[in-house]
């Protein structure tokens, strides 16, 4: 038997099918969202669903390139082509193209391509690289503080285009290292900052840092009183409530000066912390108009959806960025409850379906870039649903596979075949 087949034998067409499933209902969803004249052709590059279709086409041939390439290339060049995904997006500071506020985007004529979106595989890449070297342990502060900056490196340079849905994203990776054995203790200081950021907000910096101290010196009591001899833990802890008093002092500092505008407005009306009724309406309208239309859209679908191409809210252009951000309140209102399950049972199916892949890997490099892919994929899926059904707000995070766009698709695309290219090399030396 051949070399070729059986390589065929070994990929995983499964995952393969799930992905051209979850396309294919992305590109309906997106004519429907898109159409204004039916007698025009599906291939017109004039409309969204044409261009669409040759950023699908463009994403078989990369899968070609990226299944034809040798597994072992992935793992040895991976150091350069995070380099290269760093220097992608550090030449938008000097060659990028604002659009809607934000210089994410390179623009060739009427052609543009977002590089945060090819970054994310290029730090999967480093990352998986990284933890797989004999050297790396995960429990080590050493090799932890070189984890967090491979993680960390590109999202600070996305926040300076700025682009806060992008960044939000690297915080998959932090899962990723959990589980490779990171500390539980870094997750919960990620959940405690988070929390202490919004109580802040909501209640003031005062009482939140009264509420710290008391809270803080409950269990360094507690330590001090069992563990005295444990002299370390004590100054751990002390450290500890210092840090979190200190960020509550500077909570206000971020919200103001970091932030931009529109990402205030929507914590404002997240969390209700306007309390003048003219301006919290006239943000409500502003920032709260697309998740309210979306909500109306889906509701609208009922069971089983009004039917293709006959949703009055999609037709209507009610709901902005409906092909983009917004694309499944088109399944829910056309599809309605029977169509959005179908779609979520396929994102579902292809996360697991990935994840036990992953967890087959005999080579460390491949399992945690499975482990990565995954991530990130439920990261979108599941920020996406959340910010159309108003459980999230609107931060501009993607859905995977879905939405349009030729940089999202691709950058997606690569990330899932690199990963059914070393599944299918699982058994073989390295």
């Amino acid at each position: 038997m051949s070399r070729e087949v059986k390589f065929v034998k070994k990929i995983d067409w499964l995952s393969i099918l799930l992905y051209f499933l979850l396309v294919g209902i992305g590109w309906i969803n997106i004519y429907s969202a898109s159409v204004t004249d039916t007698s025009i052709g599906i291939f017109d590059m004039t409309q969204l669903y044409g261009k669409q279709l040759v950023f699908i086409s463009t994403s078989i041939l990369l899968i070609i390139l990226i299944l034809s390439v040798e597994a072992k290339f992935y793992e040895r060049f991976s150091s350069i082509i995070y380099i290269i995904g760093l220097l992608s997006l550090l030449g938008l500071m000097v060659f990028g193209k604002n659009i809607n506020g934000a210089t994410s985007w390179y623009a060739i004529g009427s052609f543009t391509l977002q590089p945060s979106e090819f970054a994310k595989a290029a730090t999967v890449l480093a990352l998986a690289k990284f933890l797989s070297d004999i050297q790396t342990n995960i429990n080590v502060f050493r090799d932890q503080l070189i984890a967090f900056a491979i993680i960390l490196a590109p999202p600070v340079l996305i926040m300076l285009q700025p682009d806060a849905g992008s960044a939000m994203v690297y915080l998959a990776f932090f899962f990723v290292l959990y589980r490779e054995g990171l500390p539980s203790f870094y997750l919960w200081i990620g959940l405690s900052l988070v929390l202490l950021f919004i109580i802040t907000l909501k209640v003031g910096y005062i009482y939140t840092i009264i509420a710290t101290l008391i809270l803080g010196l409950v269990c360094i009591f507690i330590i001090f009183k069992k563990v005295l001899k444990r002299r370390r833990k004590t100054t751990l802890a002390l450290t500890s409530l210092v840090a979190a008093i200190g960020f509550v002092l500077a909570v206000n500092y971020i919200f103001y000066n970091i932030f931009q505008q529109h990402h205030r407005d929507r914590f404002t009306l997240v969390l209700g912390l306007e309390k003048d009724p003219v301006k919290l309406e006239k943000i409500r309208k502003t920032f709260g108009f697309n998740t309210n239309q979306s909500e109306i859209a889906i509701g609208s679908g009922g069971f089983w959806g009004k039917g293709w191409q006959k949703g009055t809210r999609t037709k209507g252009d009610f709901v902005p960025e409906q092909d983009t951000d917004y694309i499944f309140t088109t399944v829910g209102e056309e599809w309605g409850f029977v169509g959005s399950s179908v779609v979520i049972f396929l994102f579902i199916a292809l996360l697991l379906r990935i994840l036990h892949r992953a967890e087959q890997q005999k080579n460390k490099f491949s399992r945690v870039y499975g482990y990565s892919v995954a991530a990130i994929l439920f990261f979108h899926f599941a920020i996406n649903i959340g910010m159309v059904i108003g459980l999230f707000p609107t931060v501009g995070i993607p859905l995977p596979f879905f939405s349009y766009g030729g940089s999202g698709l691709w950058g997606f695309t690569i990330l899932l075949f690199i990963f059914i290219k070393l599944d299918a090399n699982r058994i073989n030396e390295w």
